[in-house]
């Protein structure tokens, strides 16, 4: 066992050499499948298409999509021509979108039309109204997003100033064969393929640079500690703009050659029915996706007997759903992952076999070729045995760094190249993790992360708030839920639907607060500082009390 240098593009010339007719991709609920040749060939005439649009190396591409087919397709190609794929999430708003356009420097939009109740074209010609009038073939020219130059619609519709997927694809006759193989070839695994978001330990949003050493390292462990073969076939519900989907998902699956049945959002009929279908062997999702499919009224009538393994993660896994998981859906080789972006993302992750208990209690052992330590978060010595401080990594699955912010890279690995994950946990004596709580004050809701500081800053704008502080209550449902306590300003009158109203404009649906609590004063230490712990408690009390009120 060794780690080993393939590209993603590599890894799919390979298969599409080896296994042509292999299916790599699946829709059950279209009959859309794709087989590794039919696949590579796709991406290699999109990519060319890209590069038609002016799509340099190290040029950044976004993807703002659920799980369409094309996501994976715009994915490979940037990967053929040494572009970076950057990952936006599909609940963002204008006020996030325009935000990651700019920090990112995002060369070409890649995007689906619109998404539930959002309309991504509306918010991209809010935003660039110089579109509306960009004729055909020309490249933008925005005040407000200088470097975009394209806005792709990844679908057959047109929309003024926009390419379609059908004028992409035509455009790849513009490139020579031979100035694309110059450039395929010319990609290595030690190059960034990837960024995706995230606010670290505090502030705003920091892209998270990824290599495909980093991410097909990862993938690999991943498929390893499941025990995946060629014959894998692995029903993928979670979003692909996560790791979660990405990495842990199509890395895995693309290092053992196996495929993928795709569902383009979490809807549990579509899942249960895709698994009958398509025989899938891997199911994953966070506690709350299992819940509802053991939940949904016709689970009984769907043959789920080819289960076998999976991951449960994103927050933590009840035990008993645990069981049920492993007995009612047949997944016995169920495990779960531990980590963050920055680390590709996995750090730690049980195996198949291990006891039900360590599964689930605990977030496993560490994965190959990853160094874990966890150290006093006063003195920096390296803990004992059933003491607490902060978990640390160090390996191959390191990110490269933050984009553009060298100072919060810096922040977060340290000179001897331990990432920090801002999380504290302790060893027991059998050598598996357990997490214990956090430092940093980042709420997870249902495997999604959401950084109190970016919503402060956001609520401090609105007239009348003096001060804000939002926290993570503890919610049966998704683990925790985003409340905020607002300290208003004298002669101001606010209510809690004023705040969520504001909220829900700009911010992404699971960011805006679901409780809003109005006080006079915060908890404060000695110099001044905000207990947050303190808040979460009160944040606690007030919500239990709401609910007996209810009750």
């Amino acid at each position: 066992m060794q780690l080993f240098d393939d590209t993603l593009n590599g890894l799919l010339e390979k298969y599409a050499t080896e296994t042509p007719e292999k299916n790599f991709i699946s829709y059950a609920d279209r009959g859309l499948h794709w087989t590794y040749k039919q696949f590579n060939e796709r991406v290699d005439e999109f990519a060319r298409g890209l590069m038609a649009l002016g799509v340099e190396r190290g040029a950044k591409v976004g993807i703002w999509a659920n799980n369409i087919p094309d996501w994976m397709t715009v994915f490979f190609a940037c990967a053929k021509i040494g572009a970076w794929l950057v990952t936006v999430n599909t609940n963002y708003k204008v006020s996030e979108l325009e935000y990651l356009l700019s920090d990112a420097d995002i060369h070409t939009l890649c995007m689906i039309s619109q998404y539930r109740d959002s309309s991504y074209v509306d918010m991209v010609y809010e935003l660039v109204p110089e579109l509306r009038n960009l004729p055909k073939g020309e490249q933008l020219n925005s005040k407000r997003l200088p470097c975009l130059r394209n806005v792709v619609l990844l679908s057959p519709d047109h929309k003024r100033g926009m390419y379609n997927t059908v004028e992409v694809l035509g455009r790849s006759r513009l490139i020579p064969q031979e100035e694309f193989d110059l450039r395929r070839k010319s990609t290595t695994c030690h190059d960034i393929v990837n960024m995706q978001y995230t606010s670290g330990t505090t502030g705003f949003p920091k892209g998270v640079m990824l290599t495909h050493h980093n991410i097909l390292n990862n993938g690999w462990a991943t498929g390893e500690a499941m025990k995946y073969t060629a014959d894998e076939r692995l029903l993928v519900c979670v979003p692909f703009f996560h790791c979660f989907g990405i990495v842990l998902a199509m890395c895995a699956v693309i290092t053992h050659g196996a495929a993928m049945v795709i569902c383009e959002d979490f809807d549990v009929p579509t899942v249960l029915y895709s698994i009958e279908r398509e025989r899938c062997t891997s199911l994953y999702g966070v506690p709350t996706m299992f819940v509802a499919e053991l939940g949904h009224p016709n689970f009984d009538k769907y043959d789920l007997s080819s289960l076998r393994t999976g991951i449960m993660a994103g927050s933590v896994c009840p035990i008993e759903t645990m069981r049920q998981v492993m007995d009612k859906m047949y997944m016995k080789d169920i495990i779960s992952v531990y980590g963050l972006t920055e680390s590709s993302p996995g750090m730690t992750c049980s195996r198949a076999g291990q006891s039900v208990e360590k599964r689930a209690t605990t977030v496993g052992t560490e994965f190959p070729f990853v160094e874990v330590k966890i150290f006093n978060t006063e003195t920096g010595k390296e803990c004992a045995i059933g003491e607490a401080g902060e978990i640390c990594c160090r390996g191959y699955n390191i990110m490269k760094g933050y984009y553009k912010k060298p100072e919060a890279t810096a922040q977060v690995i340290d000179n001897n190249g331990w990432l920090h994950s801002g999380d504290l946990a302790m060893k027991d004596e059998d050598g598996f993790y357990h997490i214990t709580g956090r430092i940093k004050d980042m709420i997870i809701r249902g495997g999604e992360n959401i950084y109190p500081r970016e919503i402060e800053n956001f609520i401090y704008k609105m007239e009348g708030v003096d001060m804000v502080e939002v926290v993570g209550v503890p919610d049966e449902h998704y683990g925790e839920i985003v409340a905020a306590f607002i300290i208003p300003k004298e002669g101001y009158s606010l209510t809690e639907a004023d705040v969520k109203s504001y909220c829900t404009k700009q911010l992404a649906k699971f960011k805006v607060p679901k409780h809003v609590f109005f006080v006079k004063d915060y908890p404060k230490t000695g110099s001044g500082k905000v207990q947050k712990f303190k808040l979460r408690e009160i944040g606690k009390q007030l919500v239990d009390e709401l609910a007996s009120k209810k009750a």
